[in-house]
């Protein structure tokens, strides 16, 4: 095949595909995002890190359908307008017409590997911290008026009336036990401001008033105040808090082979190491899987001329085995983790359908053609000639 028919070929599928994947991710991603974040996440700086989050896993799980009906859609265009059977008539082999979309197909896989080995595993737990700030309010940009709300495992409560800026909160009140001093604590403050530092929030309340009932007294002490500061464990400058726990989903490469807990290890851990390998090492060389097959139907359910509408069948197939094998990754191997066999042997099986058919309008026939030359043609060419 020529270059230029080549590079040509080759785009158009490129083009195709990122669209497809903008159009598969978009909606994805967005719905994660308004089913984890309130409304508040976009003034509390939530929003980028919880997309950047979820944006490489969606990128890399719907790279492979993006390829393969990327794919389907190019060579049942060109079955439509008869181009196939004017590469077959230019003695342009099957395998020939095949290098260009399994060219982008290999691309991607290669993007696919790099995408769910390095770079989700680098970034999926942004969403993750984001989800932890978010159920335990360490953000105070989310926190809303007129709401309680507890810290340090409910040893202080805190409440305030109404926002006056994005920092700055009026008619506050605490209520917190002082372990240091054995006291129970109130502070109340006309106006009070959230400043973030290295380690946390401070909490600079101006005009206020603090009240302390020493263990087993009845005696209150009063004291009024123009300013009182006090540290909160939340969200500050050095990013957000850190969850107390890590998961496989982060560990990149090499970590993650070690991170697995053997044949003897418990059930959840192998079910989840299982099931994220089966997506970072099985998803992405689908994209190699789906484009092959998707043209091998094409081939095999449409004349070359055009005339057959039933290539609507590889834009139906090509979907139904990618969500139905990414549904095995999630839901079967965490119920069996030995279940990822089937998945591999799912993998494998589209392989070996997409080559066979393939080779199977690769084969060829000697028919005579003018001037008393005989000449081969694969077989799904024959009508056209």
């Amino acid at each position: 095949m020529p270059r230029l028919l080549y590079v040509y070929l080759g785009r158009r599928i490129l083009f195709t595909v990122v669209l497809l994947e903008v159009g598969l991710c978009v909606p994805v991603v967005m719905t994660q995002l308004f089913h984890y974040l309130p409304s508040s996440a976009v003034r509390s700086g939530l929003l980028m890190p919880a997309l950047m989050g979820t944006l490489p896993t969606a990128i890399y799980l719907a790279l492979p359908m993006a390829v393969g009906v990327a794919v389907a859609l190019e060579f049942s265009r060109m079955a439509a307008e008869g181009m196939i059977a004017v590469l077959y008539s230019l003695r342009l082999s099957v395998l020939s017409i095949c290098v260009p979309a399994a060219a982008v197909a290999a691309i991607a896989v290669v993007l696919g590997y790099w995408v769910s080995i390095v770079v989700a595993p680098d970034n999926v737990g942004q969403m993750h911290d984001v989800i932890y700030v978010i159920r335990n309010s360490l953000n105070h940009r989310m926190l809303e008026p007129a709401q309680f709300y507890t810290f340090d495992n409910g040893a202080r409560t805190l409440y305030f009336k109404r926002w006056k800026t994005e920092d700055v909160v009026e008619g506050m009140f605490i209520h917190q036990y002082n372990a240091t001093k054995k006291e129970e604590e109130i502070i109340t403050a006309r106006q009070t401001e959230f400043r973030r530092n290295e380690h946390g929030v401070l909490l600079v309340m101006t005009h206020g008033s603090f009240q302390s009932r020493p263990n087993g007294s009845n005696e209150i002490r009063t004291a009024d105040f123009d300013q009182y500061v006090i540290q909160l464990d939340m969200q500050g400058t050095n990013g957000m808090p850190k969850r107390g726990w890590r998961g496989v989903f982060e560990m990149p490469g090499a970590e993650f082979l070690a991170a697995w807990p053997g044949r003897n290890g418990q059930t959840e851990m192998i079910a989840d190491w299982m099931s994220e390998a089966a997506k970072r090492f099985g998803i992405p060389i689908m994209a190699l899987s789906h484009a092959l097959l998707a043209i091998g139907l094409v081939l095999t359910l449409s004349s070359t001329t055009g005339r057959n509408a039933t290539t609507m069948a590889a834009l139906v197939a090509i979907p139904v085995i990618h969500i139905g094998i990414l549904i095995g990754t999630e839901s079967l191997v965490r119920r069996d983790p030995f279940l990822v066999f089937l998945v591999a042997v799912a993998i494998g099986l589209e392989f070996i359908v997409a080559l066979a058919l393939i080779l199977r309008q690769q084969a060829r026939f000697v028919v005579k053609g003018k001037g008393g030359r005989d000449r081969s043609v694969p077989s799904g060419a024959t009508a056209s000639l």
